[in-house]
């Protein structure tokens, strides 16, 4: 007889059900729920999703009211590996490198300090919960939704962008990164210019060149992306677009001030060009009040706006929007009905019913203390313990540090944090072309708490040292 601790996953306890089935004949009546629970020394939800993994994989068949038998044996699959060489030929011609992708490596075992979400235990779990049980009780819960996302969830995003947005101008998108390649299709013609700023969010420079575009990077300083550089790109290039991230800048954390934010509007305008603002960071304030967004000044349809909700709730919530106004519009609206048709309806329900309680406004308010103190402890440790890395700024908002590597420091850094058992991002995949310099990008937000994050930057300053043996 094989026990299990509570906190065994339904993984292990499906491979160990699995094992013992393997003696069983085809039809042979598993032990009960009931037995299995005590058997393992698992709860009855455990039990229950290893026999959903069970029966889903097409072990076992379950017989409401009867009980679980063991499914009819499989023919033996062919193990040879597949020929696929001539793809080679078929997919001559169109090249993509998923390379910038913000794709997860493995990090079992590793302090995370990588990735672009919080980690659980700042995520609003209960409150998402306890929404989605509520919206899956709505008569129409699974009725079809309109494509342009549900009237409700619009007129919610339409208000948090400011008050001359209308409901009609937005449209819910699954989260942000399909907003950005929505709007990059929908934008430019393959081959074109995209102007961003650099560094840049990596997921946005993927989109650009998965829709053919051509990333071309503007400089930024301590304010973000520099306007008198932005118009010389604009001439330059006779791009027709700018993908920007004007609010708590990822990965640097610039803020554009007011004048600066007028100042890019202006010179997109005149260039005859769209400036895609990337708002993702809207609810990772720090406790200071946050400017509102390019869109709530902009009178002519200069600005796309793409928000999500992903970031500040959580990676499975993939409810985001666009809002843009004129016949940009009417092209989103066909590309939607071209790539999906609408945006699954109990999760706009869900994200009504979430947005719509003050659990929502409780979680804000925890979640900016909770990333002002994880901010101030790590700038506070890394000072303390590696003072030769630079922290560029302490950021007003967001969800990460970029750090300077001293001269003579390679893009190995992420790789030395690795060994010694910290995951973090290596900054040259967030230049469009070649880094300035050696940098990394840190989040404070991916531990699970204050005393991990402490001693992520332990690891760092042993793979520091490292470095600079190694010089």
């Amino acid at each position: 007889m094989i026990f299990m601790s509570d906190g065994s996953s339904s993984e292990e306890l499906a491979a160990i059900l699995r094992a013992e089935i393997a003696a069983f004949a085809p039809g042979d009546r598993l032990p009960s729920s009931r037995d299995l629970t005590k058997r393992h020394a698992v709860g009855p939800a455990t039990v229950a999703r290893a026999i959903a993994l069970l029966a889903a994989e097409g072990t076992v068949v379950t017989r409401p009211g009867s009980g679980t038998y063991v499914a009819a044996r499989r023919p033996q699959a062919n193990t040879r590996p597949a020929d696929t060489s001539w793809q080679a030929v078929a997919l001559a011609g169109r090249h993509f490198d998923p390379g910038t992708l913000d794709t997860p490596r493995v990090t079992d075992g590793l302090i995370v300090m990588s990735g672009g979400y919080l980690h659980e235990s700042l995520q609003p779990t209960k409150a998402l919960s306890a929404a989605l049980a509520r919206a899956a009780r709505r008569p129409d819960a699974w009725r079809r939704a309109p494509a342009a996302g549900l009237a409700p969830l619009r007129t919610i995003f339409a208000r948090s962008a400011g008050s001359g947005v209308s409901p009609r101008d937005v449209l819910v998108t699954s989260g942000g990164q399909a907003a950005l390649s929505m709007v990059f299709r929908a934008i430019a013609a393959p081959g074109g210019p995209v102007l961003v700023e650099s560094p840049t969010y990596p997921g946005a420079l993927a989109a650009a060149r998965a829709a053919g575009l051509q990333p071309v990077p503007v400089p930024t300083d301590d304010d973000g992306i520099r306007p008198d550089l932005l118009a010389d790109a604009f001439e330059m290039t006779k791009a027709r677009l700018l993908y920007c991230q004007p609010t708590f800048h990822n990965p640097t954390g610039a803020l554009l001030p007011p004048g600066r934010r007028r100042q890019i509007v202006d010179i997109a305008r005149a260039a005859g060009a769209f400036l895609i603002e990337d708002d993702f960071a809207r609810h990772l304030g720090h406790g200071r009040p946050v400017p509102p967004p390019l869109i709530a000044d902009d009178s002519d349809g200069t600005v796309l706006y793409v928000t999500s909700l992903t970031k500040p709730a959580s990676p499975s919530l993939r409810i985001g929007a666009v809002i843009a106004r004129g016949p940009v519009m009417r092209r989103l609206q066909g590309m939607r009905l071209v790539d999906d048709f609408f945006i699954a309806r109990p999760f706009q329900e869900a994200a009504i019913e979430l947005l719509s309680t003050p659990a929502w406004d409780r979680h804000l308010r925890a979640l900016s203390a909770a990333l002002h103190e994880r901010c101030t402890t790590l700038a506070t440790a890394l000072a303390r313990q590696i003072p030769d890395w630079t922290i560029t700024r302490i950021p007003q908002g967001g969800l990460h540090l970029w750090v300077r590597l001293p001269p003579g420091h390679t893009d190995t850094a992420a790789d030395a944090a690795r060994a010694q058992g910290v995951a973090v991002e290596s900054g040259d995949r967030f230049f469009p072309a070649e880094p300035s310099g050696a940098h990394l990008r840190l989040s404070f937000a991916a531990t699970a708490d204050l005393a991990e994050l402490t001693e992520g930057v332990r690891g760092l300053a042993a793979a520091a040292d490292d470095l600079d043996h190694r010089r």
